[in-house]
This record gives structure tokens, C-alpha cells and sequence, in this order.
């Protein structure tokens, strides 16, 4: 495998704090979701940073590689669109599966896939479509995760070896969803360290979140925790990572403490800040064979029984998070049900954030999001955030409310302009309702 270029510190980009983060000293490189920019269109503030030789990379959270369906080939093209436009050396995505399409569910969210023989062909066999379709190499994220399957073959860093050794992929390694992995499935953050190929790294994520009731949340909106500094000096001790980037997405705090998270994150992986350990496992280990983006074995193709057995799993789950079917056997229901309100309150701040004139139509924060948590117990999301905010608009519009009719006129004039059509007549929204449909 190739060495992988510096990348240095770096800070995903948002639009709340576009202008902070060209004013950061000593930044290297910014990190940005790729679903939220526009190859045609980029924001004026990201086309300066490229302008200025900052390096840009594009971060996925959707094509669900580690779900039972082979890629889309829009969403790969819509990806590899972005990296081109941004310039970008590389672009990274997540071993996560996001929907099922029997029955046809969106997550909204990053879950964890089972580790076992047939979910590993099926990853694998996607992640060589991916790298057969993008124009520059692929890395893939660890997660973080609320809950584990049952019945899995593999410890984390056997999957995630055999991953790199079947494929040739690089690896995002977030300490911060290593801790959260820790909490909250009880898994050794150093041990994952001294399994995996760090000779794959690409770069490393850092982040902040904050502990409920015995649950580690990765809401990438607190400051970083000094135990998770701790385990960026614990990846520093085994390898000196090509780039390390500091995540805020939400909660965003005042430029000077931006610049200070950054800084305190320089600081652990400024050379000497760790030791090299040329005799631990994970630098002992021969170089995997293969190129950037390109295989590195054809072993273990996913045959059809793989997939099918996959998605029977996937759907069974993602339909007792979203839909309320029961948890599959084998499942700790106590961390399915948390993780199950945190899918519904997810939903609900984003579409917040989508349609800020929905909560101000319904009377504030509060009636919106108790009045969104009522929809979403019988209405699992299927066509993304977008689709959500229309369909929670007709939901209530079907059924007469917000009882307040000046809310309720507002209301249908915001769901006919984004729309485009008219709101159906009472007797198909009467119909609608029978069936379970929203108007």
C-alpha cells in the first residue's frame, strides 16, 4: 500500500462557522459532508480555502456500504462528482448500513453491521464497487454504536484487518467512537489499536459527546473529553497518523475555543509528543499487499444467500427501531428502545433544521417536537429528511391540525410551495387516513 500524503490538523467544515474556520491558525485541511454541498455550486467560503491550497475532503454519511444492497450508482457518481470538484486527494465514508429496501426504511443514522462472515463479503464485495467507481482512493470510518448484535464471529479489529486485507481500503479511525464503543459495548479501545493495520490509516477523527445514564452519546456538540485525547495519544504511541481533524457539528462554540480544541489536538500528535513502538503489533505487521482503491484479494464475493441473510437481519432490526415491530431476538431491548428515541429526536432536529418555519407554524419548540415524536411512532422515515418534513406537514394537515386555524392555513401554504401540488381534497385525505397514509 501506498503512503498516504500528509494531511496535518484539520476541522470539518459547516456553514455555521465557514468564517472561523479561514480565520484558524496553522490550518492544514477541512473535512465536509459530502451530501451538503453541491459540485456546481460550492460555497463562496470553501472555494477560498481550495483558492489557498487548503485541502478538502469529502465525507459520506449515505451510501450505506455495509448494507445488504449492492451501491447505488447515482450516489456513487454523486460522490466521486464532489471529490473531483473539491480537489479532494481522497474520499471517505463509514462501514455502516443506513436503509433497507424490503421493506423500504431509512435510518436517518449511521448503523452498526454484524460482525460475521456474511456481512464482511457483503461489505467487502460493496467497497470494491466503490473503489472500482471513485476517481481517488477510499477510507472507511468506524462507528460508534449504542448496541451489538448477537451471535458475531469477529472482534472489531479482525473485521476491520480482514477488510483492508480483502479490498485494499484505507481506514478513518475515530478515537472518539473507539471510547464510545468502550461505554457502551464494553470493547477495548487499545486492542482494536493493536489489531488493526494502522499501515492503512488515512487520517484520524476526534470529537466530543457526553454520558446519560450509563450511555456514551458521540454527538459531535461537547468539547473533547480528555479521555479522548488519551486515546489519540494511545494511536500516536503505535504510528504518526497522516492527519487528525477535529468534528463539531452541532452547539458550536466561540472561535477561540475552536482554535484552542484544535491546538490541544496538534499538540498530542506533534512529533515527540508520543513514542514510536517499532516492535508493536500493528507496525510489526507486514504491509498489505495491493494498490490505492484497488483490491488487494478477490476472496469471499457475496453470493445471493449472503445478502438475503444479511437483509433479513437488517430489516428486522431498522424495523424495530423505526416502526415499532418487536426486537429481534438476541437484541439488549433496554439499549434498542434508547437507541430508538435517539433515531426519532434525530429526526426531529433535523427536519428543525431543514424547515425552521415548521416549529415557529406550530407554536414553538415544544408543541413541534411533541407533535413530530407522535408522527414518527407510525411513520418510519423512507425518502430522506426532506421527504420527512413534507410528510410530516401532510400528516397533520389529514387530520385538521394545528387545531389553531390561522397555524393550520400557514401550515398548508408551506407544505403547497415546497410541494408543488395542491393539498389533496378531504375525501382522499379521509381515505389516506384509513389506510395509514398521510395526505
Amino acid at each position: 500500500m501506498k503512503p498516504m500524503g500528509r494531511l496535518g490538523a484539520g476541522i470539518g467544515w459547516r456553514p455555521e462557522i465557514a468564517d472561523a474556520v479561514e480565520r484558524l491558525p496553522g490550518l492544514d485541511w477541512v473535512e465536509v459532508v459530502a451530501e451538503n454541498v453541491c459540485p456546481g455550486h460550492l460555497p463562496e467560503a470553501l472555494l477560498r480555502l481550495r483558492e489557498r491550497g487548503t485541502k478538502i475532503v469529502p465525507h459520506g454519511v449515505s451510501l450505506g456500504l455495509g448494507g445488504a444492497d449492492r451501491p447505488d450508482p447515482a450516489k456513487l457518481a454523486a460522490l466521486g462528482e464532489r471529490a473531483v470538484a473539491l480537489g479532494a486527494p481522497l474520499v471517505t465514508e463509514h462501514i455502516a448500513f443506513v436503509r433497507t429496501t424490503s421493506p423500504v426504511l431509512e435510518a436517518g443514522h449511521l448503523l452498526p453491521v454484524p460482525r460475521t462472515r456474511d456481512a464482511l463479503d457483503v461489505l467487502c464485495e460493496n467497497v470494491r464497487i466503490a473503489q472500482d467507481a471513485l476517481p481517488v482512493p477510499l477510507a472507511l470510518e468506524n462507528i460508534a454504536a449504542l448496541f451489538s448484535w448477537p451471535g458475531e464471529e469477529m472482534t472489531e479489529g479482525q473485521f476491520l484487518t480482514e477488510l483492508v486485507e480483502r479490498t485494499g481500503v484505507r481506514l478513518l479511525v475515530d478515537v472518539a467512537n473507539l471510547h464510545t464503543n468502550r461505554v457502551n459495548r464494553g470493547e477495548d479501545p487499545a486492542a482494536v489499536l493493536d489489531a488493526i493495520p494502522l499501515e492503512a490509516l488515512a487520517y484520524v477523527h476526534v470529537a466530543g459527546g457526553v454520558e446519560r445514564d450509563g450511555v456514551w452519546h458521540d454527538t459531535h456538540a461537547h468539547p473533547v473529553p480528555p479521555v479522548v485525547l488519551d486515546l489519540l495519544a494511545e494511536l500516536r504511541s503505535r504510528v504518526d497518523p497522516p492527519g487528525v481533524l477535529l468534528e463539531r457539528d452541532d452547539d458550536f462554540p466561540a472561535e477561540a475555543e475552536l482554535a484552542s480544541e484544535l491546538a490541544a489536538i496538534r499538540a498530542v500528535v506533534t512529533p515527540g509528543a508520543g513514542t514510536e513502538e517499532d516492535d508493536s503489533p500493528a507496525r510489526a505487521r507486514e504491509a498489505v499487499a495491493g494498490q490505492d482503491g484497488g483490491p488487494a484479494s478477490t476472496t469471499g464475493v457475496a453470493g445471493d444467500g449472503a445478502r438475503t441473510r444479511v437483509a433479513l437481519g437488517q430489516a428486522a432490526l431498522l424495523s424495530a427501531l423505526v416502526a415499532g415491530t418487536p426486537v429481534p431476538e438476541g437484541f439488549d431491548r433496554a439499549r434498542i428502545r434508547v437507541q430508538s428515541r435517539a433515531l426519532a429526536a434525530k429526526r426531529a432536529d433535523v427536519i428543525a433544521k431543514l424547515a425552521p418555519e415548521l416549529p415557529v407554524i406550530l407554536g414553538g419548540r415544544g408543541p413541534y417536537r411533541e407533535a413530530f415524536l407522535t408522527y414518527a411512532k407510525s411513520r418510519p422515515m423512507t425518502a430522506g429528511y426532506r421527504r420527512d418534513a413534507l410528510d410530516f406537514a401532510e400528516h397533520l394537515l389529514v387530520r385538521d391540525l394545528p387545531a389553531d386555524l390561522a397555524a393550520r392555513r400557514r401550515l398548508t401554504s408551506w407544505w403547497r410551495e415546497r410541494s408543488g401540488a395542491r393539498p389533496p381534497h378531504p375525501l382522499v385525505r379521509w381515505a389516506r387516513a384509513l389506510t395509514g397514509r398521510a395526505a
